[in-house]
């Protein structure tokens, strides 16, 4: 979430004092924390002995003696001074963090990957992990936590040392920080750069020692109260509220999330200053109704958001805006001016000092690149666009040794002691100064480019300059992080800023009021479900529109391809004339994207038959059952990617669900499918391979009431233009074994063949070459087209791709997989035949269509 209002920013700026040793001190650690403790001390000793060397040779700069700072090379004298004693400083707190987790019995036993029973104190709760490898299995859980001691067959140790723990099973989900157990596992090395001392993986449940602590039961109460509140809300919008309030995402929908990051709102979810601001601000407005004077109206909201820190728990974000709401109840309990870049600079300062781990934190980095943008940008953006446009400068200064400056400068523009205007915005020495906001000055003797005169209302220049600006400002760590671009993620951020708030707020409220009226809470829960509803709604709308993420090179090549592009974007925008030409020319491409492509490419083409979903490395096929109706084939991995097939296609009832054996790439995108759909019953194979896998299935669909068939070969159904067929396996042949671990699975696969009035196809899930030779002598199977089993592989029977007969392959594969589907030898064998082959890997989703009394394929993007 983003700070805001934008308060005018008046007073002398004390920012470049504290910037240059912030990113001094972030850069150090960010270096040092993947190098030795020893090079870590050698880069604190030469910094420290630079500082010392500067202090010396600057011994006689004059300064001033009235406790102000000098202009020249005595400002300087001091930040050059205050960087190099801030890089020493962080990088001798790396080099003792990195001793401490690289040296010691922990270390020793990590790096012989020795068992241990272990004594830990839970610093952070459990999180649990994903797995599309293992879709159906026990929920596991990584942990940070501080290991005190460690039992080995050599004895007993007392230590204290951070770790990071791996677990299963549902023992772990209840358990909260300050918890102490006792576990049995093994000791692994950490991942370089990381600041624990290993990784602990635990094999059984916990032994619970001792219970949190009261405050942590008091937060944990909140956060519980919260979800149980929010049991009301449907499942989409009972896992968002809790995450919007108090950044709890144990209940978080998958598609929900997928569909957050690529709109760009995934910082909703981090809890960060827009939330302080709403609990410090409720706080003020009670203690100013009670009539409190204002050092205790300041203390409170400073107790009100340390409260609230506990209860969200301390990430990143929330360790900066805790520090930055800190900084803000000082100076309003204080009476002194406010300097936001100078306050955020100090937060970035003292969190690398005292946790330099976060040098190397994405959601760190994203959460002070969004309040710099808020605090450079947005104020000068937001003056550009409103249409009250008197200078702030002219207000009287503020704060003891105040200097008055122009209200578009949100943050100085040279070093320190280069605030040379005076309150009408002219040089001291007697030229005029450009305007850095708006680039518009004058400058020699040209007069200045006139402004627009399309003005808006000035809170609705806010709404629109504070997201574009944090956006504007997230870019390049995005671009690092993900390699692609957002564009959409500005009108998302838009549309979805009303309903924040409300949704917070009431959030908030029924998490004080559930621990003791779970009722009232539930109440509370109502509306604030209207509104994380719309948030779920346009970030599904967003996510829908072309281009909404668009392809960039990640990286620092994709970052200096970035840096070009702003540079060029910002000459040619400065420009009237080109700035005209470039905005008409993005609007006729906006059109061609948004109007003219959908009609004349349109997704899903018309009349389609069957779509062959891109769910990467797996199988998850539609068959047209009528509108609005599908017959789904396997379900991918991924519940995320299918869901979204589905969405695309509009398929929103499935009369029937065939998963044709129960490994991961087949199974688990199965919530993806249910989720607010009618599924009427699911086929799966007769010979239950996988015991647990296949029994998280069948528990999965008793607890949606979905009816479970096993059915003979020769069972048919008609779904709209579809004929549905079953051939394969027989309930009562045994297991069909291969050459392979997963070989008798893969032959289990249950084989359909679909037939409309133009053509049919073949689905023969992943049968291997034993199993397609045995569908070969039960029956004579062709088809006009043939989805190729097993993704491809080198486990082809050449027998029955020539007896089937197909004019068109498809192959559902990942890109770049580790399998080495398709093989080869499969693809050499198919143009043998005569086959057309089309790959998801290569061409995204497939349909099959009807053309000219025929089938035909059609890649998605391709003409129909």
């Amino acid at each position: 979430m983003t700070d805001h209002p934008l308060p005018p920013v008046t007073g002398k700026s004390h920012a470049w004092p504290l910037l240059l040793p912030a990113i001094a001190a972030w850069a150090s650690a960010l270096i040092l924390l993947g190098c030795s403790a020893r090079i870590g001390t050698a880069v604190a000793l030469v910094a420290a002995l630079g500082a010392a060397a500067v202090a010396w040779h600057t011994r006689s700069l004059p300064g001033r003696r009235d406790g102000r700072s000098a202009g020249g090379p005595a400002a300087w004298r001091g930040v050059i001074l205050a960087t190099l004693a801030c890089a020493a400083a962080s990088s001798g707190s790396v080099a003792f963090r990195v001793h401490a987790v690289t040296s010691g019995p922990v270390a020793e036993l990590a790096a012989a990957n020795a068992f241990v029973t272990a004594r830990i104190a839970l610093t952070d709760d459990p999180r649990r992990r994903t797995s599309q490898s293992i879709p159906f299995g026990p929920d596991s859980y990584v942990t940070p936590a501080t290991l005190t001691i460690i039992r080995t067959a050599e004895g007993r140790q007392a230590v204290n040392v951070p770790v990071t723990v791996f677990s299963s099973g549902a023992a772990w989900a209840p358990l909260l920080p300050s918890q102490h157990l006792e576990v049995t596992g093994r000791l692994a090395m950490p991942t370089a750069g990381n600041l624990v001392a290993a990784v602990l993986l635990v094999r059984g449940p916990p032994r619970v020692l001792t219970p949190p602590s009261e405050l942590q039961t008091a937060a944990g109460a909140l956060r519980s109260g919260l979800r149980s509140a929010a049991d009301v809300l449907p499942p989409d919008q009972r896992g968002l509220l809790p995450g919007l309030v108090v950044g709890d995402v144990s209940r978080m929908d998958p598609q929900v999330t997928a569909d957050f990051k690529e709109a760009g709102l995934s910082h909703l979810n981090a809890v960060s200053g827009a939330n302080l601001a709403i609990v410090a601000g409720a706080m003020l407005a009670l203690s100013r109704l009670f009539g409190f004077p204002l050092p205790v109206r300041a203390v409170l909201a400073a107790l009100s958001m340390l409260a609230f820190a506990v209860v969200a728990r301390p990430s990143p974000s929330v360790l900066r805006a805790l520090l930055m709401g800190l900084a803000a109840a000082v100076a309003l309990g204080t009476g002194r001016a406010r300097d936001g870049f100078a306050a955020l600079s100090a937060t970035v300062l003292l969190l690398v000092l005292f946790v330099p781990e976060l040098a190397r934190s994405y959601g760190f980095a994203l959460s002070v690149a969004a309040t710099a943008g808020i605090l450079l940008l947005a104020p000068r953006w937001r003056d550009r666009l409103s249409a009250a446009q008197q200078d702030e400068g002219d207000a009287p200064p503020q704060g003891p040794g105040a200097e008055p400056r122009p209200h578009s400068a949100a943050a100085p523009s040279g070093g320190p002691g280069s605030d040379r205007r005076d309150p009408a915005g002219r040089d001291r020495g007697g030229g005029p100064v450009p305007d850095a906001g708006n680039g518009s000055g004058t400058s020699g003797g040209r007069r200045a480019e006139p402004r627009s005169r399309v003005r808006l209302p000035r809170w609705l220049a806010e709404a629109i300059a504070v997201p574009a600006a944090a956006q504007v400002a997230v870019t390049p760590v995005l671009v690092l992080m993900s390699g692609q671009l957002t564009p959409v993620a500005l009108v998302a951020n838009l549309l979805v800023a009303p309903a924040v708030a409300p949704a917070t707020l009431l959030g908030f409220g029924a998490a004080l009021v559930a621990p003791v009226w779970l009722d009232g809470a539930r109440f509370l829960v109502v509306p604030a479900g209207y509104a994380v509803g719309w948030i779920i709604t346009v970030a599904r709308w967003s996510v829908g529109l072309p281009y909404a993420t668009v392809p960039w090179p990640g990286g620092l090549p994709g970052l200096a391809l970035l840096a070009l592009a702003a540079a060029a974007g910002t000459l040619i925008l400065r420009r009237r004339a080109w700035r005209a030409i470039v905005l008409t020319a993005a609007g006729a491409a906006l059109v061609a994207v948004l109007v003219i492509r959908p009609i004349a490419t349109p997704w899903p083409p018309k009349g389609w038959l069957m779509v062959m979903c891109d769910v990467g490395q797996g199988d998850g096929i539609v068959v047209a059952a009528g509108p609005g109706r599908g017959v789904v084939v396997d379900t991918g991995p991924d519940p995320v990617g299918m869901d979204r097939c589905l969405r695309g296609l509009g398929v929103d009832d499935v009369p029937l669900l065939v998963l044709t054996h129960p490994h991961a790439d087949h199974v688990g995108g199965l919530p993806g499918v249910l989720r607010d759909r009618r599924v009427g019953a699911v086929v799966v194979s007769p010979q239950r391979a996988m015991a647990r896998a296949s029994a998280r299935v069948s528990g999965t669909l008793e607890r949606r009431r979905i009816p479970e068939w096993t059915v003979a070969p020769g069972t048919r159904w008609t779904f709209g233009p579809s004929e549905v067929t079953v051939l394969a396996p027989e309930p009562a042949s045994g297991e069909v074994a291969g050459q392979g671990e997963g070989s008798a699975i893969n032959n289990s696969s249950v084989v359909l063949h679909v037939r409309w009035r133009s053509g049919s196809v073949l689905l023969g899930g992943d049968l291997e070459t034993e199993a397609q030779e045995e569908v070969l002598r039960r029956s004579a199977v062709r088809a006009d087209i043939l989805k190729i089993p097993h993704h491809g592989s080198n486990r082809q029977s050449p027998a029955f791709l020539e007896a089937v007969g197909a004019r068109a392959a498809l192959i559902s594969v990942g890109k770049d997989n580790d399998y080495g589907h398709p093989a080869p030898s499969t693809l050499a064998l198919l143009r043998t035949l005569g086959a057309a082959v089309y790959r998801t890997d290569h061409s995204g989703d497939l349909a099959v269509v009807e053309r000219e009394g025929g089938l035909a394929v059609l890649s998605r993007g391709q003409a129909p």
